[in-house]
């Protein structure tokens, strides 16, 4: 989670995963757009010899949705290249990398930024060459790694910058926790169990456990001025209309043959590119797509997700708590009536497949007609309403619009919005009766969380460590010489 590992066959392919995309308005920078797509999920930062890096052999790209039809009309391709400076040692490095440009690093990655335009297909080359910081490997590998990670921000093109490269994971989730039967840790006194006794939980409940905070991840960040992604080429001011918003989703292709040549080590990949992965919100195929359709869902185009939105209006997570949470009593009666009958979560519909329309959300300060939808196809995308400037620090909320905060999830998401207990609040109904005026939510649904960021000093503590002010925001990736325990 959100998409680390979601799939059978994608978790054996960690360099064409997936695992977070961002899509927010710069808050240093309030005219451009900021669009990060990470891959490699739960690296290890003590990962050597062989460090992590992206794929040769993978076309990665960010797709840009802005007339609502739920295909790209705009489209950033990454390309990489691997180039081994000493063939004669087995070493990543072989002595202080100082500079982007050091002799000392054996195996440099640089890659190719190309711009392509729909219809038509016309193809604007950003930069190439372009180089990405080694590894965070240690002090006397990378001594000033800080220098190394601002050396490969490129500006390109007219106002757009661009980075690739290893950065600290941003993302929080107790996967402990929610895939030992969505035993929630704050909540685990209420669990069902299964019957089982002598568990050791706390009568009121334990703190949530972070999976990954001491991972990194490989980020594909873009800060664009907002006039190069609107279909008019306007930056947008008004946020009632629909021309104002964007919808985007990452995607990860690869050869469609690959030929294993007689010599080891060495294979031919030719042919198309057939996509391996995408991710437009969060937790989408992790959660809401079944088993067996999960590395379909990875193969096809947000245009066709209307196939899907039967396990949205009635997800099997939404099911599951009221049976899970019944203990001594029902936890979620409302929710449990409601499924009894005939689900439609029109709500999560809005959230996750069309955007949400005017009109839903009438209760946030200075947008009484919030919006984030281009219209009613449904797609999994990830919606940004560009007219909404970045929320004003003392103002912000890690949970977004359920927090009275419109510049974060779902409205685009910012790197350190708290997806997963805004997600499960909405799976629980905490957001059922904006489009259902007859269901009352349970109490339980609008405090129910994995328990990581229940609190303002947990967040800045967050923010500290894995966050940046300025582009491209993930932090600085944490060193393998320095590689803590994830408890400590």
């Amino acid at each position: 989670m959100s998409s680390h590992r979601e799939a059978p066959e994608i978790s054996k392919d960690p360099v064409a995963d997936s695992t977070d995309l961002y899509a927010f308005v710069s808050p240093d920078a309030p005219t451009t757009v900021t669009l990060i797509a990470n891959y490699l999920p739960l690296q290890k930062p003590d990962g050597g010899p062989n460090f992590f890096e992206f794929g040769d052999d993978v076309l990665y790209e960010i797709n840009i949705d802005n007339d609502g039809d739920g295909e790209a009309e705009i489209v950033y391709q990454f390309k990489f290249k691997t180039t081994i400076m000493n063939p004669n040692t087995f070493l990543y490095n072989t002595g202080p990398i100082q500079a982007i440009n050091s002799p000392s690093w054996n195996r440099v990655q640089t890659y190719t930024l190309t711009r392509v335009d729909h219809p038509g297909g016309h193809v604007t080359q950003l930069g190439t060459g372009l180089a990405c910081p080694p590894c965070n490997i240690g002090p006397l590998s990378t001594p000033n790694y800080l220098a190394l990670a601002n050396a490969a921000i490129n500006s390109v093109g007219t106002g757009v910058k661009v980075f690739a490269g290893q950065r600290a994971e941003g993302f929080y989730v107790d996967l402990g926790a929610i895939f030992d039967l969505g035993n929630l840790r704050p909540f685990d006194f209420l669990h069902n169990t299964f019957g089982l006794g002598g568990l050791p939980f706390s009568p009121t409940g334990d703190p949530g456990v972070n999976s990954t905070p001491t991972y990194n991840v490989h980020t594909l960040a873009l800060q664009i001025p907002m006039n190069q992604l609107t279909a008019n080429g306007q930056t947008p001011s008004d946020y009632t209309l629909a021309s104002s918003v964007i919808g985007v989703w990452t995607s990860a292709s690869r050869r469609k043959v690959r030929i294993f040549e007689g010599t080891p080590g060495n294979n031919l990949d030719t042919g198309p590119y057939v996509q391996v992965s995408r991710l437009g919100n969060p937790l989408f195929n992790e959660v809401v797509v079944p088993m067996s359709k999960k590395d379909y869902w990875n193969s096809t185009q947000p245009v066709n997700d209307s196939q899907f939105a039967k396990y949205v209006a009635n997800p099997e997570l939404s099911q599951l708590l009221p049976v899970l949470y019944n203990n001594p009593n029902p936890v979620f009666p409302h929710l449990a009536a409601y499924n009894a009958g005939s689900p439609n979560r029109a709500d999560l519909v809005a959230i996750l497949l069309t955007g949400i329309p005017t009109g839903v959300i009438t209760f946030l300060p200075g947008f009484p007609n919030f919006q984030n939808s281009m219209g009613n196809v449904q797609s999994d995308m990830l919606r940004l309403n560009m007219a909404i400037p970045p929320t004003a620090p003392a103002h912000i909320s890690n949970l977004g619009l359920l927090g009275l905060d419109p510049a974060g999830f779902p409205n685009g998401r910012r790197v350190f919005d708290d997806v997963v207990t805004i997600e499960i609040q909405a799976f629980a109904g905490a957001t059922l009766p904006l489009v259902d005026g007859s269901f009352t939510a349970d109490g339980a649904a609008g405090v129910v969380t994995p328990g990581l960021t229940a609190n303002g000093s947990d967040l800045t503590a967050r923010m500290t460590e894995n966050y940046l002010s300025a582009f491209p925001y993930l932090g600085t990736p944490h060193s393998g010489w320095n590689a803590p325990d994830i408890n400590g």
